[in-house]
């Protein structure tokens, strides 16, 4: 029977991180359309992007806070109804400065239910569930176009395909409330009073040995993903040459390559371990990352490193959640992951905007040397973190 409830909330999990990864493409997909609608330059698309990104490294530096006082099931409804409640508040929006303002609470939620999701799951399931939840983040960041284009094209306006979304998340969030009963005996997702611990100040997570390691770690990974995506199409167009259509299709592999290759990546991942998958997923970076550089005139050895790359990312950002609780404390866990999504959060807004500013002054050309500066320190701090914490478990 226990058997039974774990997997029956691992389906639940699965369906509130997709839930999770359904709003993350309704801005790129409708923001042609809702920019001239709303009298707002192309542009402004980041200010939205960036307030969302901000109120999401809010709520995962407080995560620790809100996950102790509530436990992981009521925070993770919160966080999915706020969610919620701003996608539909876009839906009602007739100007930019609506915009803003419900883009705030829309970070937020987001931010409450991503942290306290990747905890539990490093804490109570297997490295496989990890890189399958993540899969089904994918696949809810795949879907949410196709609602928006249907929407679009049935006249319902970007509007309908944001409350569409948003109906969408409530009816999960629904689902998930009703489950309440089965996180509370399973225990560590609605806790008792008397197990409730203080939440830990930010000078006693970073004096963790190990934590000052894993989160430039983490930021160079996430910062390595958003900027390989982002800028794939331009470098593979304005530098190498590439047919802007063929520059655009296979760019939107690498996405791809990360979804199928967290989707395989579970059936091996709790036979090699963590550590190891890291290893390996560095190690096939590194290989695309030369495809990419080989000055060849074979272009399909540069587009199929792309490819090589992205499937590469795939079991990087679940490895890494779910080690924390073995690196660094079951205990410490939260606080950690909490922290370490700030980071990568962080890196994802700082960095990509950052090669853009070398493109247009210096070259894009630059783009595999910038990723590859990336990835070595990505590789560099996570075996330093290995060491640190192997030296730590030693001296007990």
């Amino acid at each position: 029977m226990a058997v039974l409830m774990t997997t029956l909330l691992l389906v639940i999990i699965y369906l509130v991180y997709t839930g999770l990864g359904l709003p993350d493409s309704l801005l790129g997909s409708a923001w042609p359309i809702m920019h001239t609608q709303l009298g707002a330059d192309l542009s402004y698309a980041g200010i939205i992007s960036m307030i969302i990104t901000g109120g999401t490294i809010v709520a995962s530096l407080l995560s620790d806070l809100v996950t102790k006082k509530l436990g992981t099931g009521r925070s993770t409804a919160i966080g999915l109804a706020t969610t919620a409640a701003a996608l539909f508040g876009f839906s009602l929006s007739g100007s930019f400065w609506m915009l803003i303002l419900f883009a705030i609470p829309y970070g937020l939620g987001a931010g409450t239910l991503d942290a306290a999701m990747n905890n539990y799951v490093a804490l109570h399931y297997k490295s496989r569930h990890m890189n399958w939840l993540h899969c089904f983040w994918g696949l809810g960041a795949s879907i949410s176009p196709y609602i928006m284009g249907y929407c679009l094209t049935a006249g319902f306006g970007w509007q309908g395909g944001y409350r569409s979304v948003s109906l969408i998340q409530l009816a999960i969030a629904v689902v998930l409330i009703s489950s309440f009963p089965l996180w509370k005996k399973l225990k560590g997702g609605i806790p008792e009073p008397s197990e409730r611990r203080a939440p830990m100040k930010f000078s006693k997570i970073i004096s963790i040995r190990g934590v000052k390691l894993i989160l430039p770690a983490f930021f160079a990974y996430c910062a390595f993903e958003t900027t390989s995506i982002l800028w794939a199409s331009s470098y593979l167009n304005l530098h190498r040459g590439v047919a802007y259509e063929t520059a655009a299709r296979y760019a939107s592999f690498f996405p791809l390559g990360i979804t199928v290759g967290r989707f395989l990546s579970g059936f091996v991942a709790s036979k090699v371990g963590d550590r190891n998958m890291i290893r390996v997923s560095i190690g096939i970076i590194l290989a695309g990352i030369v495809m990419v550089i080989l000055p060849l005139n074979a272009q399909w050895v540069c587009l199929v490193g792309l490819i090589v790359i992205g499937f590469g990312c795939a079991p990087v950002f679940p490895s890494v959640i779910h080690a924390t609780p073995d690196n660094f404390g079951a205990e410490n866990s939260q606080a950690i992951i909490g922290l370490q999504m700030a980071g990568a959060y962080t890196g994802s807004t700082l960095m990509a905007p950052l090669f853009g500013l070398i493109a247009d002054n210096i070259s894009i050309g630059l783009y595999p040397a910038y990723i590859l500066i990336l990835a070595i320190v990505l590789l560099v701090m996570t075996e330093l973190l290995n060491r640190t914490v192997d030296k730590a478990k030693q001296l007990g």
